[in-house]
């Protein structure tokens, strides 16, 4: 019998003070048996951080492993921009740079991202967008988040403060650069 996917039900009061975007996000994200809380947690992460009309996870989640994770498309249904979340492959970059007019990466590993981005030439490499995410962060907010949560998220000049609760979980948002 195979595992289905754990639906989490993640209510976050986003105040992005660094891009001046003040929401509440009621999402219901479904978890694939393989993925792991910090890649989800990313994911759900890098949603709050882009948030704009016409954000939406993929449809197929993980078992769609040609779908981006999150894409950004305008009223027309064009794609503007393209998520990917951990470590993808350089082709897979080099691919989605040329589908998406941005390109943004989310992930915990960016020296992974990076080493892996210089094995082969990337299209507009110098224009991807690799923000970085602490484990420690990921792991501690992890403790935290069950199926049913609500988040309070708060990024201000790259700091991330995440309360869940009573608790407060602090991290950073570090933009790196390919090089090509």
């Amino acid at each position: 019998m195979a595992l289905t996917a754990t639906v989490y039900h993640v209510e976050i009061e986003l105040s992005d003070i660094d891009r001046n975007v003040y929401e509440t996000l009621d999402l219901r994200i479904a978890r694939h048996p393989s993925e792991s809380m910090p890649y989800f947690l990313t994911r759900t992460i890098a949603y709050a951080l882009l948030y704009e009309e016409g954000i939406a996870f993929s449809k197929g989640g993980l078992s769609s492993a040609d779908e981006p994770p999150l894409t950004i498309r305008d009223l027309q249904g064009n794609l503007r921009v393209q998520v990917e979340i951990g470590a993808p492959s350089a082709e897979r970059l080099h691919k989605a740079s040329k589908a998406a007019p941005r390109l943004v990466v989310f992930t915990a590993e960016p020296r992974r991202v990076l080493r892996e981005a210089e094995s082969r030439e990337i299209h507009k490499a110098k224009e991807i967008e690799v923000y970085a995410l602490e484990p420690k962060f990921l792991d501690q907010l992890g403790g935290l988040t069950e199926r049913n949560s609500k988040w309070t998220l708060m990024r201000n000049d790259g700091e991330l403060y995440v309360s869940v609760g009573t608790k407060t979980v602090p991290g950073t948002v570090t933009r790196h650069a390919l090089s090509s």
